[in-house]
């Protein structure tokens, strides 16, 4: 497999806002209000590269090698295909903030929406097994603000049963794109999940990929390597009947590759299969392969090393397909210069993490091409204190304060006054109740030009990781077709 994935986190669950804010998406509202729809900035007609859009599903059919196409007529030949309906109101997928465990919950995306309005938001990655296990307490994993769109739920898991029931259930909250995140050999962890109703956790078996070790959030000891092989068949099942149970489009993250099966001509074959198979249209890759021999996940991040060349090289070979390009790519500089090269939208992870302000706060004007909104990190913690102070406790003992305040502790990055408000955070996390509580203790460390300065310009100057990509690209994909459709 080409992926190496943790297992679904519980810890922050989504949240309900309260009836003074926006409505929220839930499956048991009615006369739901329409989602929120970004208006497209005029200055977006010339983007630095245009990029195909997102396809509605074409007829199954071979894949054709097209490596004589020059870069604008494969271009020409995508966008002249129609948008899908889901994003017709919404700004391109230029640039997305990754799904990450623990990190890309309800709590974050508030605060991206918050600093971002034309980022794509994704949920972290859920396996199909707790949403059918917890199908009548779907509002706690799936709930969201309307504000919050364009977001795009992931989905994990290898039983296509289930996978067929969570599309299904997941239906009713309306996200706008279902991404998918392959679990193919397992070792059976249990996850821990707290409800108001009862002090003790209700414990579900839940599929872990035997790579890295598992979140804390997760009972077990350790976990396992395994000599995996991608099957690119299920892969292609599973999206056949997540799409078949879906109005929204579908797509696949994927590394590039696993352990010794890295060779460009494999990544090829698992993408030529999945999508002559499938009606996968879109594909993120992560542009490391994944070492399955015990690493952590945050070496997983740092150890396989960056090989953008494969991402460009499909590109030119599957010229009717969508890419996002991810991994290593962490400033506003580095995305445009991603798309420059040709890339048709870039997907960055812990920079918008843990520099939210310095990261989000530039997607729209720099990579948008939008005016900027002149909006302050006062502004945006008042707002973050009214969502904050409905969600806290709003399951019992959970969120707590630290829960909801986590994704502000990157705020102040590099700023005068951040240590301190970090060691007056940890403080307050130990006795605060309320949001306002804990900004009334803790902001007191940011001196007012802070808080009251809008975002600035972005810092100039960096390297382009991509001036010379396309000198570095592997040999043009030659499919195997007779012998991958029988494999």
């Amino acid at each position: 497999m080409w992926l190496c994935l943790l297992p679904p986190s519980t810890k922050n669950c989504p949240i309900k806002l309260s009836a003074s804010l926006p409505r929220v998406h839930g499956a048991n509202k009615h006369n739901q209000q329409e989602p929120l729809r970004f208006s497209e900035p005029a200055l977006l007609q010339q983007p630095l590269h245009p990029p195909p859009p997102l396809l509605l599903p074409p007829p199954l059919k071979t894949h054709q090698l097209l490596s004589s196409s020059t870069p604008a007529a494969a271009a020409a030949m995508v966008s002249s295909l129609a948008t899908h309906p889901h994003h017709a109101h919404y700004p391109p997928p230029w640039f997305s903030i990754a799904p990450m465990m623990e990190w890309t919950d309800n709590h974050y995306r508030t605060l991206a929406r918050l600093i971002s309005k034309n980022a794509w938001l994704y949920t972290e990655m859920l396996a199909a097994e707790t949403i059918v296990y917890q199908k009548d307490n779907l509002d706690r994993f799936l709930e969201y603000s309307p504000e919050q769109h364009p977001i795009v739920f992931q989905i994990g898991g290898n039983n296509l049963e289930n996978l067929a029931k969570a599309t299904e259930l997941a239906n009713p909250y309306k996200y706008d794109e279902i991404n998918f995140k392959f679990v193919l050999f397992i070792k059976l962890l249990s996850v821990r999940i707290y409800l108001s109703s009862s002090p003790q956790p209700l414990i579900y078996p839940l599929p872990f990929t035997s790579c890295g070790c598992p979140s804390p959030r997760v009972a077990g000891h350790g976990c396992f390597g395994a000599s995996l092989m991608l099957d690119p068949k299920f892969v292609a099942e599973a999206m056949s009947v997540i799409a078949a149970h879906t109005d929204a489009p579908v797509s696949v993250k994927c590394r590039i590759g696993v352990d010794n099966h890295d060779s460009y001509n494999e990544l090829c074959d698992f993408i030529y299969k999945v999508s002559s198979q499938s009606p996968t249209r879109h594909f993120i890759i992560h542009s490391r392969k994944a070492l399955l021999n015990g690493i952590s996940p945050a070496e997983n991040r740092s150890i396989p090393p960056l090989k953008y060349e494969y991402f460009y090289g499909l590109l030119r070979d599957f010229p009717d397909l969508r890419f996002t390009i991810n991994g290593g790519i962490n400033t506003v500089e580095e995305v445009n210069a991603a798309r420059r090269a040709g890339a048709h939208g870039v997907m960055v992870g812990r920079a918008a993490f843990n520099k939210p302000w310095h990261t989000l706060g530039h997607v729209d004007t720099v990579v948008y091409g939008a005016p900027s909104s002149g909006v302050t990190r006062r502004q945006i913690l008042e707002k973050f204190r009214v969502y904050g102070d409905t969600a806290v406790g709003k399951y019992g003992r959970k969120p707590t304060v630290r829960d909801v305040a986590r994704p502000l502790i990157g705020l102040f990055h590099s700023e005068p006054g951040n240590s301190q408000w970090k060691r007056k955070a940890d403080a307050a996390f130990l006795h605060c109740t309320t949001m306002k509580e804990f900004f009334d203790e803790t902001l007191v460390a940011i001196p007012d030009y802070v808080l009251d300065k809008p975002i600035g310009e972005p810092p100039s100057g960096s390297e382009d990781p991509f001036a010379n990509i396309h000198s570095l690209l592997p040999p043009a994909y030659e499919s195997r077709e007779l012998e991958l459709q029988y494999a």
